[in-house]
């Protein structure tokens, strides 16, 4: 099992990006998904998280500004991020807890992170 992120990059305060992350492999069901990032010398953070039947929850710091969505046909989940700020500059990583099959528990898989920065 995979999950690749992508739609990172270099943006202006009060600009737009919206992240994506994909699985992929052999699994069973993908239960919750969500969203971490980690600043520059600081603690990786939640920043939210969406359950297999779309309830979200977010952090303090995004709330009205951020909204996280997933399609289930296709394995992904986004992170639209708008009015964006310098200090949401960070990598971005994306989290799934996947069941391989019927017969396994939940497993906790991370993307390799993608880097937002905005400018002021």
């Amino acid at each position: 099992v995979q999950l690749q992120a992508s739609g990172g990059g270099l943006v202006q305060l009060g600009g737009s990006l919206r992240l994506s992350c994909a699985a992929s492999g052999s699994f069973g069901s993908i239960n919750k998904m969500g969203w971490y990032r980690q600043a520059p010398g600081k603690q990786r953070e939640l920043v939210a998280t969406i359950t297999s039947v779309s309830s979200t929850n977010y952090a303090d710091s995004v709330k009205g500004r951020f909204s996280i969505s997933r399609d289930n046909a296709k394995n992904t989940v986004y992170l639209q991020m708008s009015s964006l700020k310098p200090e949401d500059t960070a990598v971005y990583y994306c989290n799934a807890l996947i069941r391989r099959s019927y017969y396994l528990s939940n497993e906790e898989y991370w993307g390799q992170g993608t880097q937002v920065t905005v400018s002021s």
